[in-house]
């Protein structure tokens, strides 16, 4: 059965723009910007090992910390999740997909965000304890270690693994995505539900190039033994795809792992914890016009398929059994679903999404686009089912997340002023010892753990107690964490934003040193007074409108959540009164911090 192409769409699409557009839309557009920041990863790690190892003279202690930081929250400000789009620790991963049988299942204790997490937890306290920002050779040392970990883990389990469960980039950036203007999303629900394939989840393939003499005898054969060889070769030619589907290297265990209960299969979320996730190969009988599809139940009128977008919390999905089939000789893959098992028809919003563009290449309908949104949008769905996520206010884990990035971004910015000498002296003095990261380690467990289990657990008390509500402390916790984001957001934009306005243009002297130790001359001698692209006295206002919008938005978000769960007005800010004295809290935290001396790190002085 033929599903007609999408029509031109009057929805503001970032595909449909003149010259982004057709980049986007290139094959390779993905690869091409990897290749970039590969090569200038490269350059890092050389000058890090082997270059001078004073960090502002360094594109080890320059780029990633000045540069990159300031940049990636400007890009998820503006536009998304960029840098996961080009992330140059995906080329090599790729590479270990070819070399290595990439056909493990991640372990089921561990699909969750709960080992990111640690990561993280980890990253920032030995960033401040090690002095990553000064240390060129140690951030090279951070760098490869990047690239090792994502060949590895890649190498050996199937689908993204690394980014999905692993990586604290990726779970910064899927955070914060969630206050960006732009989503990969479909155009016409409609015609999803039409779709007999899936590309966008399975993948699409063909058949293998063959000489003419053997696919000649191969095709006679075919018709003389099967007279309804015309009502199937739709899906060999129009839109190959093999039937029973492949289940071959890096294919996803569900057609929706994670719909339901993270962690557990489709079948697990049903009570059937034996039953692993899988994608169900059966052919479709008794209908010649639904040959070709794979385990699908018919296709959905429009109505219904309107109807199942309008209750997606209420899906009920027929259970699956995993059967890991071989792909058929003469068929390939020419083009990946969303390796990260996010399903088109049934994604929301930008949780665990990179941008990879793998869902728009696949989708032969061209139904998939990159469209513009209003940036609060996702905070309402929060109880609705994400493919590959279920519904974040039943993640924990989730909002463990979001609680230390939120309280992280304040910590961070907290080891860079100067008061925070004088609290590692006196603590220091307390616990009667004399190492840094020991002395770091107890700031950021108070920090990053302690403090906001209290402030956290308080707040869900006083909400639950002056609402009336009951809820368990657990979900009111869980659910007005994503009221943090903004404000947390706010901070860390506030404070990268810092180091970059005052130490955008390093880029150039540091670059000219680079290429003069290669004999290379360029602009004459590095000019090492280059430095801001602002006044100072831009930053302080700067830095303070930032926190005020990002307090502002997390006040209306927190709103919107107590009102859809509580209903009237009054219930709703007697819900949300704990939560806005949090917010206020941080704000004038973060104001304090941004009026107070910063380290110029990244800058030579004098």
């Amino acid at each position: 059965m033929a599903v007609p192409r999408t029509q031109p769409s009057t929805q503001r699409d970032l595909l449909n723009l003149p010259v982004i557009g057709s980049f986007l839309r290139w094959k390779h557009a993905r690869t091409s910007m990897q290749a970039v920041l590969l090569a200038v990863s490269a350059l890092i790690l050389y000058d890090g090992f082997w270059g001078p190892q004073l960090a502002p003279k360094n594109l080890a202690g320059v780029l990633p910390w000045v540069h990159w930081r300031g940049l990636v929250v400007l890009a998820l400000l503006i536009a998304g999740n960029i840098f996961c789009m080009a992330c140059p620790f995906m080329l090599p991963r790729r590479l270990a997909k070819k070399l290595l049988p990439a056909n493990r299942r991640w372990p089921k204790v561990i699909r969750n965000k709960w080992l990111a997490l640690g990561v993280l937890l980890v990253f920032f306290w030995a960033y401040e304890a090690f002095d990553l920002w000064a240390s060129p050779w140690l951030t090279a040392w951070v760098a490869l270690t990047y690239f090792v970990a994502a060949f590895a883990i890649d190498g050996i389990f199937r689908g993204a693994a690394f980014c999905k469960y692993v990586c604290p980039i990726g779970q910064f950036h899927f955070v914060h995505g969630m206050v960006s203007p732009l989503e990969v999303k479909v155009r016409q629900p409609d015609l999803c539900g039409s779709c007999p394939t899936k590309d966008c989840i399975k993948g699409r393939y063909a058949q293998r190039p063959e000489p003419d003499v053997l696919r000649h005898s191969r095709e006679t054969n075919a018709a003389q033994d099967s007279p309804s060889l015309s009502a199937l070769s739709w899906s060999a030619k129009s839109h190959p795809h093999p039937d029973p589907l492949p289940q071959g290297r890096g294919s996803p265990p569900s057609l929706g792992e994670g719909i339901g209960v993270p962690g557990k299969s489709l079948d697990a979320t049903r009570g059937n914890s034996n039953s692993e996730p899988g994608i169900r190969h059966s052919r479709a009988s008794g209908n010649p016009s639904s040959a070709g599809r794979v385990g699908q139940e018919p296709a959905p009128t429009t109505s219904e398929s309107s109807h199942r977008e309008s209750k997606q919390s209420s899906i009920k999905e027929p259970k699956q059994a995993e059967r890991d089939i071989a792909i058929p000789a003469g068929l390939q893959l020419v083009q990946t679903g969303c390796e990260l098992w996010l399903f088109q028809e049934r994604k929301v919003g930008n949780m665990d999404c990179t941008f990879c563009l793998d869902c728009i290449q696949a989708c032969p309908y061209d139904n998939v686009g990159i469209q513009l949104r209003a940036p609060t949008s996702e905070f309402r769905k929060l109880d609705q089912l994400h493919s590959g996520v279920g519904a974040l206010a039943q993640r924990i884990d989730l909002a463990a997340l979001v609680y230390v990035l939120v309280f992280a971004a304040f910590v961070n910015a907290f080891g860079m002023v100067a008061p925070v000498y004088a609290l590692e002296q006196w603590l220091a003095g307390q616990l009667g010892v004399t190492s840094e990261p020991v002395v770091l380690g107890v700031l950021f467990i108070v920090g990053l753990v302690a403090l906001p289990f209290v402030l956290v657990t308080a707040a869900a008390w006083s909400s639950r107690a002056l609402s009336g509500s009951r809820e368990t402390l657990a979900a009111t916790a869980t659910r007005f964490s994503f009221a943090l984001i903004p404000i947390g957001f706010g901070m860390w934009l506030a404070h990268y934003g810092f180091h970059f306005l005052i130490g955008a243009l390093t880029a150039i002297p540091v670059t000219q040193s680079f290429l003069a130790d290669f004999g290379v001359i360029l602009l004459g001698a590095p000019q090492w007074e280059l430095a801001a692209i602002v006044p100072d006295s831009w930053l302080v206002p700067l830095e303070l409108l930032l926190l005020e919008l990002g307090m502002l938005v997390s006040l209306t978000v927190g709103y919107r959540i107590a009102r859809k769960q509580h209903g009237s007005m009054a219930r709703a800010i007697r819900a949300l009164l704990p939560w806005a004295v949090i917010i206020v809290l941080l704000f004038f935290t973060g104001a304090w911090m941004m009026t107070q001396p910063m380290e110029m790190r990244g800058i030579i002085l004098g």
